[in-house]
């Protein structure tokens, strides 16, 4: 074989190490999608159960040899089922990596007709006085994901965003107010929209419905969500399935500023040397 080097009695070629690593950083990828769920605990299952196969097949016993047989024969039927949301995380993660949109902007003439940048000042203002008021609040900005399906779950709406119609919507005296809004292409899109709710175990006690329902569907699109507590009037954001608890304004506006504009948050000034001589 060209291009093979000898390990004691084997033979090695650059194709097999090359497919050793694919396999490797596809495990590793598989591990991640699946640390913190359920359903890590259910691929090892499984995988204990595929080795006592081996085990029982290897030594001969018929009977208990075909009764696993017969499950194995469906265990990728099973595991697809069992194992639908993370496969539609991953497909998501692998969409997101090649989207050809993501490609298109790397180009100078495509950044020329990007749209204008949504001003998102109404809705720090909006959260800011629905926890004023201990006012339950849920607010889903989609990213390359439109969240179509979300939308078609409330009742469409295709409004200007304002601090005074998102008052409005989430009022607890308002038929909207119980569901969530999505925000896409600077519009707010529906409300009274229902979502995934979370099912990670590793989700604390702490946090109510609203919170899980965030995690959720953050945990199978790109979107980020803005979260107003009825109970405690804490501001947070959640996006990846990971929640930024009990934010001020300004930091709702750094962390909004970076999760939808890819703006890193500045770095704070550093003193003069006139205030330093001061000190």
């Amino acid at each position: 074989m060209i291009g093979s080097f000898g390990i004691g009695f084997l033979r090695i070629g650059w194709v097999d190490v090359v497919d050793v690593l694919l396999v490797t950083v596809l495990f590793y990828q598989l591990y991640k999608l699946l640390t913190g769920s359920v359903a890590l605990k259910v691929f090892l299952g499984f995988m204990s159960l595929y080795l006592f196969y081996l085990v029982v097949k290897a030594a001969g016993m018929e009977l208990l040899t075909s009764i696993l047989g017969q499950f194995m024969s469906v265990g990728v039927l099973a595991g697809i089922i069992l194992f639908q949301q993370e496969i539609r995380r991953f497909l998501l993660n692998v969409g997101k990596a090649t989207s050809f949109s993501n490609r298109l902007r790397m180009f100078s003439w495509r950044r020329d007709t990007q749209p204008e940048r949504m001003n998102i000042t109404p809705f720090i203002e909006a959260a800011k006085s629905l926890a004023s008021k201990q006012t339950g609040a849920l607010i889903a900005f989609s990213m390359a994901s439109d969240l179509k399906f979300f939308a078609d779950s409330g009742d469409l709406l295709d409004a200007t965003v304002s601090k005074r119609l998102l008052m409005s919507i989430f009022n607890k005296t308002s038929p909207l107010h119980d569901g969530a809004v999505i925000i896409s292409n600077g519009r707010i899109k529906a409300a009274r929209c229902i979502l995934p709710v979370s099912e990670n175990p590793d989700v604390p006690a702490a946090l109510g419905l609203r919170h899980r329902a965030a995690i959720g569907l953050t945990e199978v699109t790109d979107a980020v969500v803005l979260v107003v507590s009825e109970e405690t009037s804490q501001i947070s954001l959640v996006r990846g399935g990971e929640v930024f608890r009990n934010l001020a304004p300004a930091d709702l506006r750094a962390r909004l500023n970076e999760f939808l504009f890819d703006m890193a948050p500045k770095p704070a000034a550093s003193a003069s040397p006139a205030a330093e001589v001061a000190a």
